[in-house]
């Protein structure tokens, strides 16, 4: 059964009412749900389940397992299952002061691919630090240079926004795929967009990000390594005090 993805269209969303469709070993199935699952990238959200009595689940991560979003449990002192049976009704929050900072650095992400306008073959995400690898030739990157130009582009608060085009339409823009190692889910029929501003940046992606530029905060280029004969991986972190 598909899951009902509530971060994907806010993914300022907290918490929500959900509906048990199964629970396993592997974890636990809701109707619909505000975390978001292990992609891109991008970990999957912690956080708990609240039971309709006020017993809590702590949850170690989301997955996505077909059409569906599992929530797996932090296991117990025994090693089990929790005990929770289909058709409960719950409460799933997420743990925010994780997540948030993730929606920060994804979206900073998306414009270090716009200041770098490199094929990217790799990326993580963290509430701290986070990288994109990108297909780079031999070349020289300058540290202090795309650090200004992310603050620059940071500070002008562009708004970031969804649309969505058809499977049709990205098959005859190939140019809007950034990440060679990923790409967008094709099959459903359309796919989405995040654009950044007017012409900051726009590329499928099924993330969490925040709504305005500005909530990134500062932002510093901690390292830029070789890894391979073209591949060169940028990291970033926020500045002390961000």
């Amino acid at each position: 059964m598909a899951t009902e993805p509530l971060f994907r269209d806010d993914a300022y969303m907290r918490s929500a009412d959900a509906t048990v469709v199964a629970a396993t070993p592997r974890g636990i199935e809701l109707d619909r749900t505000v975390f978001y699952p292990t992609g891109g990238g991008q970990p999957g959200d912690l956080g708990l389940i609240r039971t309709a009595d006020g017993a809590e689940i702590p949850i170690a991560e989301a997955i996505k397992v077909g059409e569906a979003i599992v929530h797996v449990p932090v296991p117990g002192e025994d090693g089990g299952a929790p005990e929770i049976a289909a058709g409960a009704k719950v409460t799933a929050e997420i743990n925010w002061d994780v997540r948030y900072p993730r929606m920060r650095m994804h979206t900073c992400l998306h414009l270090l691919s716009a200041v770098l306008d490199y094929p990217v073959t790799g990326g993580s995400v963290g509430e701290v630090k986070a990288r994109l690898d990108f297909d780079i030739p031999e070349a020289t990157l300058d540290k202090e240079q795309i650090t200004a130009d992310l603050n620059r582009i940071i500070a002008e608060d562009h708004p970031v926004t969804t649309e969505w085009i058809t499977d049709e339409q990205l098959a005859a823009q190939p140019d809007l795929v950034k990440t060679m190692s990923v790409k967008p889910p094709m099959g459903a029929g359309r796919v989405r967009l995040i654009r950044i501003g007017d012409d900051q940046d726009l590329q499928p992606c099924g993330g969490t990000h925040v709504a305005q530029t500005g909530e990134i905060g500062t932002i510093v280029v901690t390292k830029i390594k070789k890894k391979g004969r073209q591949n060169r991986r940028v990291s970033i972190a926020f500045a002390a005090g961000t």
